[in-house]
């Protein structure tokens, strides 16, 4: 058992927390979306947290860590899904929200400090010249950018800039290894794909840079359909109009929408399925010609509503947020990560909507994927168990349309479905006694582990947990 008294000493002028209630607060982030997920992981928790200030900080509390053979698991603000920030062998929260410094803003690119929030990234990118990131999850309003590549994907604005892991949409990071002597590496190009979307298992990252786009005043826009593939057809034919500039376009069925969109509920229509929109100022009146060519019903516009004041953005009604929403007003949902590949995808959506007729709720996100115009899906499920789950899993699977689950909390499972060799040889580099996010990385955990076997992974920290 580690001496957490003498780490604390030799951590002296940093600042660390060792209060039970607060360190478990810190050894969270929004697992609970998944019934399964949350029965494995309720009880886990750090035995301290480090919050550094600065890069020679991080490189302080890795070097006391590896002395000590204790874990360390890196967290942004735990807006996260799949236990990603969530310690499954206790040690040493990194706590990253105080290194939130920008650095230097230039035209199409900021660099910046892991954990500052998107958001305020944004404003101060907005103030300085007019430019806003790429793209941001749902959670823009608290999730840090350092989080976000550590463990996102994509999300608001990926239907104009494809995905976080395609070349060119981070530019540069700052890794800190560990080992006895931590090192400081330059990433970048083809090598970022060592550390983007790794949930930081193979280096904690202190220094960002990232591309820019320009800034707009971007409408939310809602449009109602009577049926989900009525909304599903009029995004794809909007996403294929080169001319019409989006930042979101989600498609989401009854009766979700109307249920449990509660601040937009004046302008919803009971049993109406919908798309919601961002679209650039200098594009509505194109963007509303199609709409009308289409018979799209508008029923929401940020840009005639008489005050924004108390209604989400319109991002804060999709992605994770569609979700979020539901789960507030009806824990008996929950949801699935879809890829319906093209180029035949509505196709796949049409046949899997008729599959699970009041069990499964359609809810798409169309992006550019390999420079193609496609929709993911994070359709909400109604929970009954996980056979049943895992069955709907099988039957999305069996029908050509892979499913990226967010009920496992390794990175294979829950995205990659496969071994990561180019973040494996990364982490027997930079993290030769694994000591960073423990059991998040089958491959390294478990080199033999079946994928297709369909059995859970159960990192061996857990396992003595769970038999306890």
């Amino acid at each position: 058992m580690a001496d957490y008294a003498l780490i604390k000493q030799e951590l002296e002028g940093i600042a660390v927390e060792d209060n039970p209630a607060l360190v478990r607060q810190k050894s969270r982030d929004f697992y609970w979306y998944s019934p399964v997920l949350k029965a494995q992981l309720d009880h886990v928790t750090a035995d301290l947290v480090a919050s550094p200030k600065s890069e020679e900080e991080v490189i302080r509390i890795l070097k006391v860590a590896y002395a000590h053979g204790v874990p360390v698991t890196p967290r942004g603000a735990g807006t996260g899904n799949y236990g990603q920030a969530m310690p499954l062998s206790g040690g040493i929260v990194l706590n990253m929200a105080l290194m939130n410094a920008v650095k230097e803003i230039k035209p199409g690119r900021v660099v910046c400090e892991p954990g500052i929030i998107m958001a305020e990234l944004d404003r101060q990118t907005r103030a300085h010249s007019g430019q806003e990131l790429r793209f941001h999850p749902s959670t823009a309003q608290t999730a840090t950018i350092g989080g976000f590549i550590a463990g996102g994907s994509g999300g608001v604005g990926s239907i104009t800039w494809g995905g976080l892991r395609d070349l060119g949409n981070i530019l540069r990071l700052r890794v800190v290894t560990m080992e006895a002597e931590p090192r400081v590496l330059e990433l970048s190009a083809w090598d970022l794909q060592k550390v983007s979307h790794a949930y930081g298992t193979n280096g904690i990252i202190t220094e960002v840079e990232m591309p820019l786009a320009p800034a707009y005043d971007w409408i939310d826009v809602i449009v109602g359909y009577d049926s989900f593939m009525e909304a599903v057809k009029f995004a794809d034919g909007l996403t294929h109009r080169n001319g019409i500039l989006l930042k979101e376009v989600a498609p989401i069925a009854a009766p979700i929408p109307f249920d449990y969109f509660t601040r937009h509920k004046p302008w919803l229509k009971q049993g109406q399925s919908v798309v919601v929109l961002m679209v650039a100022p200098h594009s509505l009146e194109p963007f509303l010609a199609y709409a009308q060519m289409m018979k799209g019903d508008i029923r929401f516009r940020s840009d005639t509503v008489e005050s924004m004041k108390g209604i989400p953005h319109a991002y804060e009604l999709a992605w994770n947020h569609t979700t979020l929403r539901a789960l507030k007003l009806d824990t008996g949902f929950t949801y699935l990560q879809v890829q319906y590949p093209g180029p035949d995808h509505v196709e796949k959506v049409r046949q899997m909507d008729e599959m699970f007729p009041g069990e499964v709720f359609g809810h798409l996100e169309f992006i550019k994927f390999n420079g193609q115009i496609q929709c993911a899906g994070l359709p909400l499920v109604r929970y009954t168990s996980e056979e049943r789950l895992n069955e709907i899993i099988r039957l999305h699977e069996e029908n050509g349309c892979p499913i990226f689950n967010p009920h496992r909390y390794t990175l294979e499972e829950g995205g990659m479905k496969q071994t990561d060799m180019v973040q494996l040889d990364f982490k027997k580099e930079t993290d030769p006694k694994g000591l960073l996010n423990p059991g998040k990385m089958i491959a390294w955990e478990n080199p033999d582990f079946d994928f297709a076997s369909g059995k859970n992974y159960l990192f061996p920290g857990l396992q003595s947990m769970s038999e306890a």
